[in-house]
């Protein structure tokens, strides 16, 4: 018997805006708060190009 691969979805119940972060966690097993952290470090680090990341994320994702 063989495993169906694990689908990213968002997470519309743990979300906080669009539910990206919550559902990568729950792609990936790990804490949201996280996922969370990384994109805010990410977002001022990287002058905003993870806020594009993010949207494209919940438009493909949708």
């Amino acid at each position: 018997m063989t495993q169906e691969p694990a689908k990213f979805r968002l997470n519309k119940t743990d979300s906080k805006l669009l539910g990206v972060c919550a559902g990568i966690a729950d792609y990936l097993g790990i804490d949201p708060l996280i996922v969370r952290l990384v994109f805010a470090i990410g977002t001022v680090v990287g002058f905003g190009s993870f806020i594009v990341i993010y949207l494209l994320i919940a438009l493909l994702a949708n």
